[in-house]
């Protein structure tokens, strides 16, 4: 049996990738067990997220999707590292953790006394300049846009971002689903990455109060989640389709 909290959170984050899709006018399609997108979606984001313990369903929308011949590198997100796709032509992209941080916890969690002023993100400019801070962080190379202004519109989406001078130097992305809130795509500079991570979370737990915060992490950002305060919930994993089925041994 999966914990609910890790369902909750795999939940969460397809609902995340949902509307950053359907921002680009191409939302998917939630299913039993799976979220889907049939269409190309913007990179780092996959077409498709178990939400439940692995189906005969679940196999067979990811066959579909395999069938549509999307664009090369296209990935599903094995929210609980159950699924064995090697054989329909896939390879694990990375594995991660996802993580859990309690109510209890946020009374630990508070602003950090400095120059950096913290904002909910309200229009297209300073998302745009939101995006090049978090680009530039996270080498990106990509021209176009991730990150459209029609998330600044959904009531269960806050972007917030840290004012230093005038200038966003750091960032993150909260996002709301049964009862919890999703914690992504957080920069900062190297140097200060603890203070402005607590002081993010602090901004979001003012937005949206009263919720656990979750996300997902692996390497050195999931150690440094732990450190913040955050416990590991359960394994995800990633697979990248690649187009070349192996066969079985027998």
């Amino acid at each position: 049996m999966l914990a609910d909290r890790n369902i909750r959170a795999a939940r969460n984050n397809a609902e995340w990738c949902d509307a950053v899709c359907r921002a680009h006018n191409n939302p998917g399609e939630f299913h039993d067990g799976i979220w889907i997108n049939r269409h190309p979606v913007p990179r780092f984001y996959p077409n498709a997220g178990t939400l439940a313990e692995p189906s005969s369903r679940q196999l067979a929308l990811i066959d579909e999707l395999i069938a549509a011949r999307l664009p090369p590198g296209w990935a599903v997100k094995d929210s609980f590292s159950m699924l064995e796709l090697e054989s329909r032509g896939f390879r694990v992209l990375f594995d991660a953790d996802w993580i859990y941080l309690p109510v209890s916890r946020m009374q630990d969690i508070g602003s950090t006394r400095t120059s950096v002023r913290w904002e909910i993100v309200n229009n297209d400019l300073a998302l745009a300049e939101w995006e090049s801070g978090w680009s530039s962080a996270a080498g990106d190379t990509g021209k176009d846009r991730i990150f459209l202004p029609p998330l600044l519109e959904n009531k269960d989406v806050a972007v917030v971002a840290g004012f230093r001078d005038g200038d966003i130097v750091a960032g993150a992305i909260a996002n709301r689903s049964d009862d919890v809130v999703g914690w992504s795509n957080f920069f900062a500079p190297a140097t200060e990455m603890f203070d402005h991570a607590t002081a993010s979370l602090a901004t979001i737990a003012r937005v949206f109060p009263g919720l656990a915060i979750v996300g997902y992490e692996h390497g050195d950002d999931l150690r440094n989640a732990h450190t913040i305060g955050f416990e590991s919930i359960g394994a995800l994993r990633v697979w990248a389709f690649t187009g070349s089925k192996t066969l079985r041994q027998l």
